[in-house]
């Protein structure tokens, strides 16, 4: 059984109706391929059991799985994500594994209506897309406990991520860039990338004790060329050049995909498309 309260908008509204699909049609590039940047601040992280923990921007809820896992049978997960076709398969994990103390809520981290009852919360790439990025830093501090912690993980600048950089660059060859009117999920997956202007961010929602930890990693961008090839007209800073380019798009298709494949074929290695990504880990504490 699914929960909603989510407030909708333009940005959860392209969520749902344009880039769920794509999503979903490339699940095993974003979980084991980009998913990856939360690995390690996952591992190393301990959460006493009984814990209350909240994932923002779950998505397929792999993470916040993992967190019903450390929290243990006496600790309760919360997952939210906008888009409640994500989270049926959390749910559907979820039961596979008879994890009883975890569940998903179909909300607006913005504007959902949180009790101070929480001693974690933790987001992989899900806090970049606020309309309103302090509103939703300060709502999430509201379902903080006092000393409650905050983990969350964004890209940085898009040339520290060639993954993205190298083929938008080579979208940009053949069409215009997107117009001030382009439809989007929001500010963009890079637009956390200053610490100086995410650092003042939370301390404008209230936070304290806030620290950036850099993540290089080589990450899957394709099993394969062709594969790879689609997922980056299909998302990410190319596909949203591509999308918005239109009937152009569609004309210059042939030539662009065979450019793509020749940039890409460089990038292979044991049969897939490795290329390089840069993160941050980003730590803060409600006072």
């Amino acid at each position: 059984m699914s929960e909603t309260a989510t407030s909708h908008n333009e940005f959860t509204a392209f969520w749902n109706n344009v880039l769920a699909a794509k999503f979903e049609r490339f699940r095993d590039i974003l979980l084991a391929g980009l998913g990856s940047h939360s690995d390690a601040p996952l591992s190393v992280l301990r959460l006493s059991p009984g814990s209350k923990a909240l994932d923002v921007g779950c998505g397929w809820g792999d993470t916040a799985i993992e967190l019903a896992r450390k929290v243990g049978p006496t600790g309760w997960v919360v997952g939210l994500d906008c888009c409640d076709a994500f989270m049926e398969e959390g749910r559907r994990d979820a039961r596979r594994e008879g994890l009883a103390n975890v569940r998903f809520v179909e909300a607006d981290v913005q504007t959902y209506r949180f009790q101070p009852e929480y001693d974690f919360c933790f987001s992989r790439f899900g806090m970049m897309f606020f309309a309103n990025p302090v509103a939703a830093m300060r709502n999430v501090r509201s379902a903080l406990k006092p000393g409650g912690r905050l983990m969350f993980i964004t890209w940085r600048r898009i040339e520290d991520n060639p993954w993205a950089w190298i083929p938008k660059k080579l979208v940009l060859e053949f069409l215009p860039p997107p117009g001030e009117d382009a439809q989007t999920c929001g500010p963009g997956p890079f637009s956390m990338a200053s610490p100086d202007v995410v650092t003042q961010q939370l301390k404008a929602a209230g936070f304290v004790d806030i620290g950036f930890d850099r993540v290089d990693a080589p990450v899957m961008v394709g099993r394969t060329v062709e594969q790879a090839m689609q997922f980056q007209l299909a998302l990410g800073p190319a596909g949203e050049i591509f999308r918005e380019a239109g009937a152009e798009a569609e004309r210059r298709r042939g030539e662009i995909e065979q450019a793509l494949r020749t940039e890409l074929a460089k990038h292979l290695k044991d049969g897939e498309v490795v290329m390089q990504s840069g993160s941050w880990t980003i730590t803060a504490r409600n006072p």
